[in-house]
């Protein structure tokens, strides 16, 4: 059974909306996704029947809570196929999940001397907190290098890896080109060294299935609103026999066994990496984001923007003065372009006024800009209210936008 993107799209409430009198054409799900009214309805419900705070109360609204929050851990872990739900550290976004990574992990195992490898694909959340973290340290950053297309030189990557690496940070899908990295043979490179590996899934999970166990990853990090679920709370997961090596990123509250004044003992994870009162209505919807999801099935939704994916390529390079920047053979879900003479935020700007939502900038990965020489470009990314016509919208728009300019 195919994913029918005119049902879905009634899902989603501010999808009924005109923008300037025309019909919203939301093309920014790798920014930020749309809300599904089961989410919007799963926190409204949660505030206004069982709110309470969590694992401190002996009353039942507190159970209720708690248990509702624990029921969202337990959705993530089988989203993810992780073995066991305290894996899964429940935090605001991708970034805090990578922060605590380098912060709790990165910190007690990088050295002066040491390595670590990251990616020219990376977000700058995947590549400034490693970038500091070997300025601390006195470690060295190594870089895989992408080809003209935009793929990863997995040959340049096995010559990075050394006695002296200790880690691999890698972004599974690009957020600003789309090119789904081979992560199957990064993990592989690495573990055949001792390395571990930490995938940032930001724009894979809620892209197609993601397997922990399968891929063999050692952290996992990603954000609820691109996963059609709310903002401020996002994942990072732990291989557990890594995760009870690591210390607290943040103390306080919550996260702790005995404290006296002369000394404190930490709880075990998940607890001892969520200090103070966590977003409880934030991991409720992220659980109702992946119900929606998993009833929509991610094979569904895989082939849904593969198929989006093809059609707008195809339409874009019929425009001969836009250019397409990333073309690797694996893309998933974005497809980045420049307008010949006019500058992507004029180009956002000019869409917007079709009604049409994209991105234009840098999308937080300077360094790869720097490597196809651009100082941003435009980014219309699929979700799975999209259809072949928003994409055709797009592309009259972009039309529209070359005559005002000629």
């Amino acid at each position: 059974m195919s994913l029918d993107p005119g049902l879905v799209r009634k899902d989603f409430p501010i999808l009924q909306r005109t923008m300037r009198g025309k019909p919203l054409v939301y093309l920014d799900t790798a920014a930020s996704a749309q809300k599904p009214q089961a989410v919007i309805d799963a926190i409204s419900h949660f505030y206004a029947n069982d709110y309470a705070n969590i694992h401190r109360g002996v009353y039942e609204l507190s159970a209720t809570a708690t248990r509702l929050h624990e029921q969202a851990r337990d959705k993530v872990r089988a989203f993810v196929g992780a073995a066991e739900a305290r894996e899964i550290i429940f935090v605001r976004n991708a970034t805090e999940a990578i922060n605590l990574a380098a912060w709790s992990y990165g910190r007690s195992n990088v050295s002066e001397g040491d390595e670590v490898i990251v990616s020219a694909l990376e977000h700058h959340a995947d590549l400034v907190p490693w970038q500091q973290l070997c300025l601390e340290k006195g470690a060295q950053l190594k870089v895989i290098p992408v080809d003209d297309d935009g793929a990863l030189d997995l040959d340049a990557y096995e010559a990075l890896l050394s006695e002296r690496t200790k880690l691999v940070a890698c972004a599974q899908v690009s957020n600003a080109i789309g090119t789904h990295v081979p992560v199957r043979d990064i993990i592989r490179l690495a573990h055949d060294r001792g390395v571990p590996v930490l995938l940032d899934a930001a724009q894979s999970v809620p892209r197609f299935e993601v397997d922990v166990q399968e891929l063999d990853c050692d952290f996992l990090a990603f954000s609820g609103h691109k996963l059609y679920g709310p903002t401020g709370i996002g994942v990072l997961y732990v291989r557990g026999e890594i995760l009870d090596q690591m210390l607290p990123y943040q103390t306080g509250g919550g996260m702790i066994e005995q404290v006296t004044f002369e000394e404190t003992t930490f709880a075990r994870a998940p607890e001892r990496f969520e200090a103070g009162t966590p977003d409880i209505a934030g991991a409720i919807g992220l659980g109702a984001a992946i119900d929606y999801l998993s009833e929509l099935g991610m094979a569904n939704v895989e082939a849904h923007e593969a198929d989006l994916l093809h059609y707008g390529t195809a339409l874009l390079e019929e425009i001969p003065e836009v250019r397409i920047i990333g073309t690797a053979k694996e893309k998933t879900g974005v497809v980045s372009f420049v307008v010949d003479g006019v500058h992507p935020h004029d180009v956002g700007t000019i869409l917007d006024g079709e009604g049409v939502a994209i991105r234009a900038g840098h999308h937080c990965a300077q360094p790869l800009m720097n490597r196809f020489q651009v100082p941003a470009t435009a980014r219309a990314s699929l979700g799975v209210y999209n259809d072949r016509s928003d994409l055709d919208r797009l592309a009259d728009a972009i039309r529209m936008c070359l005559e005002l300019f000629a």
